[in-house]
């Protein structure tokens, strides 16, 4: 395969073609992320650099090199390309004016990007006319992470994907198609050992981070504070598991004390969907059997996976799906489900 290198502004560099090996990490709910192995040689040096994007024809995303690693022994001899995909770029914009918004998901992530300082190159695709309710206040919050919050809060997808002809970046809000055996509207797609197409499997099943009652602290003190209580109330004993979440970043200034509930009640909701019950499966699949990658199914997908041999059957989506290029073969991981994140923040909102 021949992996493409262009500027920030989307004009192409050069051809990478002695590469040794790709790992391209596709995921659902946040930028994907890509590992670029390669010989240390002049010309790869000179394609290498911070900023610059990489790219392969049929790939929907397109990386940005955030880190170069160099290695040179009696046994290696490499250059290592990383980083994420192009959403990663909204990470270095802040929500700075004051958003108070009621509406649909779709329309304020659009509003949300539209909103901030301009990123180069970057449209809005037309909308999808999504139907996903939210109200909240926003202010001065990392942009990519209350994107991310909306989009697990309303299971959408998000990607940029890029024109490199037309050099423009168009932010995509995007749903995955149910082909799980529950539902008869489309084709059924099931991952399981009788098809021959789960393998190296690992199972997942964790609920030290589950909460399902949230406390919302807004403004005010002692008594006077407004609580907002979010989840499962009527969950009792061990079943019951409390979180407090402080919002009163969140102003009753106004807006109505109807809205400002609503957007207390949202923070609770963003909460309880960031503690939820992690289940997953990871295995390894080749792209073709049975069915077929980016045909029969793709990012985002809900589908059955099976393993009889353990009595578990599950309807899951498929929230990363990692491409392997190594030695002329393409092999696929996929991860179905939620997976425990990878660091988990331990401060107050």
């Amino acid at each position: 395969m021949e992996i493409r290198i262009y500027d920030a502004d989307l004009n192409f560099v050069g051809l990478l073609e002695n590469q040794t090996s790709l790992l391209w990490r596709r995921k659902y709910y946040e930028p994907g992320e890509f590992e670029l192995c390669a010989p240390i040689t002049g010309y790869n040096i000179t394609l290498f650099k911070i900023g610059r994007l990489v790219w392969f024809r049929g790939a929907v995303d397109a990386g940005i090199i955030e880190s170069l690693s160099l290695k040179q022994a009696s046994d290696e001899n490499q250059i290592v390309a990383s980083g994420r995909f192009l959403p990663a770029y909204m990470d270095r914009r802040l929500i700075k004016q004051t958003v108070n918004f009621s509406g649909t998901v779709e329309n304020a992530m659009r509003q949300l990007l539209s909103g901030v300082v301009a990123i180069p190159h970057v449209v809005l695709e037309p909308s999808h006319g999504y139907t996903e309710r939210v109200e909240f206040q926003a202010t001065y919050k990392n942009l990519l992470a209350y994107e991310e919050k909306l989009a697990q809060y309303a299971n959408y997808g998000i990607r940029f994907r890029p024109n490199f002809t037309g050099k423009i970046i168009t932010f995509e809000i995007f749903r995955g198609l149910d082909h799980s055996k529950s539902q008869h509207d489309r084709s059924q797609v099931v991952f399981s050992e009788r098809y021959d197409n789960l393998k190296e499997v690992t199972y997942l099943d964790n609920d030290q981070l589950l909460k399902n009652v949230v406390y919302v602290g807004g403004q005010g003190e002692g008594a006077g504070r407004t609580v907002v209580i979010v989840g499962d109330n009527e969950s009792a004993g061990l079943a019951r598991r409390e979180l407090f979440v402080n919002a009163t970043d969140i102003s009753p200034d106004d807006i109505t004390t109807t809205e400002y509930l609503a957007a207390l009640r949202q923070r609770g909701e963003e909460a309880l969907a960031e503690n939820a019950r992690a289940k997953s499966f990871e295995c390894v699949t080749e792209p073709s059997i049975n069915f077929v990658y980016g045909r029969d199914y793709d990012l985002g997908d809900i589908v059955t996976v099976e393993k009889s041999d353990w009595g578990i059957s599950e309807e899951l989506r498929i929230t990363e799906l990692t491409e392997i290029y190594e030695n002329g073969e393409m092999q696929i991981e996929p991860v179905f489900g939620t997976p425990l994140p990878e660091k988990i923040n331990w401060e107050e909102d």
